[in-house]
């Protein structure tokens, strides 16, 4: 197939890719192509900051720019859309259908974990060389708009307080700037943040997102991503060479990526760092995950942002790596709670991973957990953020 997208927006790619049997036909999938199309040619050649970029960097770019109204967005700014259905309906694919074929200029995609860290180690940079009572919103919405007039975010979702005190202004700093947001979730904007201490501060925020960006649900009736998981052995025995070809494989069946990249997560003022992330797939091996002094939170951290974990390298389990069998329980328990689907490469079956010691007798609800979490019912089953 040839991968370069097709002129003519995102329908006429979809139908090709549809000519060509690499995509099935969805009836959702094609209503929401339609709604893709249209926002194509609404933002054909859109670009509301056309200047050559400003030399300086980030800082820079504020002292020369002259101060934006808080109007939430110029007038003929289009409007944006958030695309929300469940896991593995299609909606990553469909919005890089729409990134690919987006006629303009400065566009990004990205995903928006990624951006809130990005957001937060600029803000941190100015508060260092500004103070903290200077106000760093309007710098950074600033860097965003030169970078960018068209803005894609895969996997909108909002868990953590600290992304949440700045989502509303810096959104509508991004706004009143005419950059135009287009993001996939699997969380209606009325119930982000839902349920979450300071809620009531975050619910201008999802007002903001209603003015500007049309909300179009995807019902499609399959789950693509949990067809292709159901398809694919999730323990390997032992851990060798050939296992972690089967998780190379893997991972590359589910993210479309033979390699993730690095990502950092964020946590009580410290962060974690992931080896391998794509499209809400995280790769560790045991040691990375199980051999440092780990707990609860960081367990916890994994299992809302990634709906699928490959582990890498489980050993036998006994009284000699008490503490990794310890994080290793722990990390099942949060797993299981979540509905993460775990597929992994380790030296027994679950039954046979852990029999002597003072672990042992703990361990049979964890490998009972392990063996239902490798049946089709469980694959089966959405994912708990």
């Amino acid at each position: 197939m040839n991968d370069r997208p097709s002129p003519g927006g995102p329908l006429v790619t979809y139908r090709a890719r549809l000519a060509e049997g690499v995509l099935a036909a969805d009836p959702a999938q094609a209503r929401a192509v339609e709604v893709l199309q249209d926002l194509w040619r609404r933002t054909r050649g859109y670009d509301p900051h056309p200047e050559e970029p400003e030399k300086g960097g980030f800082f820079a770019r504020f002292t020369r720019r002259k101060p934006v109204a808080a109007e939430e967005a110029p007038a003929g700014t289009p409007m944006g859309l958030y695309l929300v259905g469940e896991v593995g309906r299609g909606k990553s694919m469909l919005m890089d259908l729409f990134f690919e074929t987006a006629e303009v200029t400065r566009k990004r995609r990205i995903h928006f974990h990624q951006f809130m860290q990005d957001a937060h180690r600029r803000i941190h940079a100015w508060k260092k060389q500004h103070g903290d009572t200077a106000d760093p919103i309007p710098p950074l919405a600033d860097a965003i708009t030169s970078e960018a007039a068209l803005l894609c975010f895969d996997e909108f979702q909002v868990h953590d307080i600290a992304d949440a005190m700045i989502l509303g202004r810096l959104f509508q700093a991004l706004f009143a700037r005419g950059t135009v947001v287009v993001a996939t979730s699997n969380t209606a904007p009325a119930d982000l943040f839902k349920g979450r201490p300071g809620r009531d501060a975050f619910l201008p925020f999802i007002g903001l997102i209603s003015r500007r960006l049309e909300v179009l649900t995807l019902e499609a009736a399959r789950d693509y991503r949990r067809d292709r998981i159901r398809a694919l052995p999730t323990w390997h025995v032992p851990a060798d060479e050939r296992a972690t070809r089967a998780l190379d494989a893997a991972f590359e069946e589910l993210t479309g990526q033979r390699h993730g990249k690095p990502m950092r997560l964020t946590l009580l003022g410290r962060s974690l760092e992931v080896p391998q992330a794509v499209e809400g797939v995280a790769r560790f091996d045991f040691e990375s995950l199980c051999g440092r002094p780990l707990g609860p939170a960081d367990y916890l951290a994994i299992a809302t942002h990634f709906h699928t974990l490959i582990l890498d390298g489980i050993p036998r389990l006994n009284p000699e790596n008490f503490d990794r069998a310890r994080r290793f329980i722990t990390l099942v328990d949060t797993l299981y709670e979540h509905r993460v689907k775990l597929l992994a490469s380790a030296e027994a079956i679950p039954d046979r991973l852990h029999e002597e010691g003072h672990n042992a007798a703990m361990f049979a609800r964890t490998a009972s957990r392990l063996n239902e979490m490798q049946s089709q019912d469980w694959l089966g089953l959405q994912h708990l953020t």
